[in-house]
């Protein structure tokens, strides 16, 4: 195998997701749901958030032990599908 044709990442390994919507209540709780379809076991700890300077934005970051590039690519549709979020990096 080239140099070209190694894959990018490989699995398993820790991976972190971040989500950015408005700043409410619940946010934290729907992107944990979200990203909980795709992810069995989230360990203590594996959500942190920081709203943004003027505080009507927050960004939810999730690490985890991702499996495969599908679940990857399942986790971001399934949060960038979802009407509040409003970027998913």
């Amino acid at each position: 195998m080239s140099r070209h044709d190694a894959p990018l990442m490989e699995f398993p390994c820790r991976f972190s997701i971040k989500a950015m919507g408005l700043a409410q209540d619940d946010f934290d709780a729907l992107v944990v749901s979200l990203v909980r379809q795709h992810v069995a076991d989230l360990s203590e700890g594996a959500v942190s958030s920081q709203p943004s300077a003027a505080g009507k934005y927050v960004s939810i970051t999730i690490t985890f032990e991702a499996e495969s590039r599908e679940q990857l690519d399942a986790i971001y549709r399934s949060l960038s599908a979802h009407e509040r979020v409003l970027m998913a990096l």
